[in-house]
């Protein structure tokens, strides 16, 4: 699971009605919203979205791209509306011609492969040879980030189910039992803040995810072999601004997931000290924390950045502040096609599996270029290059706020 600083993940869970606090499942940020912001509500014409949608946020009535009038602002919000109202009509027929596999089963699936591939590497790791252990790592690796990534994010946005009951149990599972953290923030910062309020300075613009005082290449080759200490310390210190239920819900659920990877370390795989165990511990949880940290900075911050009271609609909001890398099989199977090659598709409807994003993918990229609206793509090597290069300006001093003129 994403993870943030405690300082700024406190700051947002102490408005949240006393129930939970905000942390990311891929990224993204924000205080809570400051007093007087509606929290995400429901809208009828993208509904397929999402089963909310942000509210106006401060001041939204009133202001108008670029300095548009307020009356030709009203005219361009509703063309706005009426484009995202016809690209959910185009995605909605797909889906209700999709079968329960193509909606749920495919993602099922890679997550229940990477759960019988757990044996097989915890065996492995019984092995004198370099090359079965080195294969043992790799696989309790990979199926690690798989479920604590992929997993958490699907449930996180109840797209593993059609049932929302089974997905509360499905989000504990995977955010607290495997990626020792707490169901509710990552919840709350992920989809309502940070899909709520995408690149919205203050709120979702993922800025919980720098750290100025650390340099380039200590940050982006260093920093994220800490990910697997830093995610459950973060979630000890978030759980005072959560109910006690919930709070020893998530500690005996984070207890038992390391506990039970100790353990299977030290009797199935034959470790013989407790340190031993510790760092293979260590070694296997941040195999992909470097892709996992770079795909949460290079697909939204060095985007265009809004103001809370000065952000445009939904579709613009999404296709200017949202970018996707290419198809990659290790990243794509270990965190799904909507963090990688569907970003942009998942933040436009993010109630939709990994696989159903891939399956819209070719009908959101035509209709976004057709109508003339960005659909950023980039590589992941030119997005290292462009943050190694500009990491003070992107990384280290505040993003500029974008100007809305010329956006029709």
């Amino acid at each position: 699971m994403p993870l943030e600083d405690g300082d700024a993940s406190r700051r947002r869970g102490q408005q949240v009605n006393g129930e939970v606090s905000g942390t990311p499942c891929t990224g993204g940020k924000g205080d809570s919203p400051p007093r007087g912001t509606p929290a995400p509500s429901d809208s009828g014409t993208e509904a397929m979205a999402e089963d909310w949608e942000p509210g106006p946020a401060l001041g939204d009535r009133d202001v108008t791209p670029g300095g548009v009038p307020q009356r030709a602002g009203q005219e361009l919000g509703r063309r706005e509306e009426a484009l995202m109202a016809e690209l959910s009509e185009l995605v909605q027929k797909v889906v209700k011609s999709s079968s329960w596999w193509e909606r749920h089963g495919v993602d099922i699936t890679i997550l229940a492969c990477s759960f019988l591939l757990l044996p097989a590497g915890f065996l492995c790791l019984r092995s004198a040879q370099a090359i079965p252990f080195l294969a043992g790592v790799l696989a309790l690796g990979v199926v690690h980030h798989t479920l604590t990534v992929k997993g958490s994010h699907l449930a996180s946005h109840n797209a593993l189910t059609e049932s929302k009951s089974w997905g509360k149990v499905w989000a504990i599972f995977f955010i607290e039992l495997c990626s020792a953290f707490t169901a509710e923030q990552a919840t709350y910062n992920h989809v309502k803040i940070h899909h709520g309020y995408t690149n919205v300075i203050g709120l979702g613009d993922s800025s919980t995810w720098k750290l100025p005082f650390l340099n380039r290449y200590v940050y982006m080759f260093i920093a994220p072999l800490a990910v697997p200490i830093l995610t459950p310390l973060v979630a000890l210190d978030l759980l005072r601004n959560v109910e006690w239920k919930a709070a020893l819900r998530t500690l005996c659920c984070m207890f038992l997931g390391l506990y039970c990877h100790y353990w299977l370390l030290l009797h199935v795989s034959g470790f013989q000290s407790p340190w031993s165990a510790l760092l293979c511990m260590l070694l296997t949880r941040s195999l992909l924390a470097h892709p996992y940290i770079h795909v949460n900075i290079f697909q939204h911050i060095g985007l265009p950045m809004f103001a809370a009271d000065r952000k445009p609609k939904r579709i613009h909001l999404m296709s200017l502040g949202v970018l996707n890398l290419p198809r990659n099989a290790l990243l794509d199977w270990s965190f799904g096609h909507s963090l990688i090659s569907c970003h942009v598709e998942h933040h436009l409807f993010p109630s939709l599996s990994d696989n159903m994003c891939l399956k819209i993918k070719p009908i959101v990229s035509q209709y976004l270029k057709q109508k003339k609206l960005p659909y950023n793509e980039d590589t992941y090597t030119s997005r290292l290059r462009l943050f190694l290069r500009r990491y003070e300006e992107l990384m280290v001093h505040a993003p500029p706020i974008t100007e809305l003129v010329g956006i029709q």
